[in-house]
């Protein structure tokens, strides 16, 4: 098996590498000193297994797993017990916290062949009722990383199964869901309109009626966006008209 180890801390790393001498069948291949790093190393040497830190510089480990298109299995090692129930909601095999023994090391291990435990699974289902907002946005354009300020968002809109991020220098696709964006962005700003829109409320200019129970907002770029009947009622309660 090749393994990565990705964390800012060496004195991590180097715990990981001591630990892992009993598993002779585990290769490490590379150590990555922050996400950036980490994205261009399991990009190059496809590792079966990822040892990942969550607070780092530039982006975090969630943020960097969402930038892989088939992530390997992931140990995430973290100082931050907050982040446990998110790092099962991105199927980690395991979760370490810092500082962690070689006992509690050997029971991440053994877990590798089972990634979907019972336990696993009823902690991704709290996960997913218990959506933590953010204030960035990380997306690949062209190969490289782009980190978006969501005051910059615009627009959000359905993209099969993307969903395009529109912002005064372009639009940008990331592979979520509009569900997900509607729970992680600040409900008070980023209103869901339309099933296919979420709209930046602080650029609506003028909202008109269109066909039957419709409605268009014009925002202050130009854009026209389609309001649903719902779309309009939550409009409304938010914007207190």
């Amino acid at each position: 098996m090749k393994a990565i180890i990705i964390d800012d801390e060496p004195l991590a790393r180097m715990m990981v590498k001591e630990y892992l001498q009993a598993y002779p069948h585990i290769e490490v291949v590379q150590e990555c000193n922050d996400g950036f790093e980490g994205m261009k190393a399991i990009q190059q040497h496809q590792p079966d297994l990822i040892f990942l830190d969550i607070q780092m510089p530039k982006i975090n480990g969630f943020e960097m797993l969402e930038l892989i298109d088939n992530p390997p299995q992931v140990i995430f090692t973290t100082a931050f017990e907050e982040y446990a129930i998110k790092a099962f909601d991105a199927h980690a095999a395991d979760y370490l916290l810092k500082p962690f023994s070689k006992e509690r090391f050997d029971k991440a291990m053994q877990k590798l062949q089972q990634p979907h435990n019972n336990a696993a699974q009823a902690v991704v289902e709290t996960a997913l009722q218990a959506a933590t907002q953010s204030n960035r946005v990380v997306v690949k354009d062209n190969g490289k990383i782009k980190i978006i300020p969501v005051a910059q968002v615009q627009y959000l809109e359905a993209a099969d199964d993307y969903v395009k991020i529109v912002t005064a220098e372009g639009s940008f696709l990331k592979k979520k869901t509009m569900q997900h964006f509607e729970d992680m962005l600040p409900p008070q700003e980023f209103i869901r309109i339309h099933r296919s829109y979420i709209v930046n409320a602080q650029l609506i200019t003028r909202i008109d009626p269109y066909e039957k129970d419709s409605h268009l907002a014009l925002l202050t770029t130009g854009a026209r966006l389609p309001v649903s009947k719902a779309g309009y009622a939550k409009l409304k309660e938010v914007l207190g008209i």
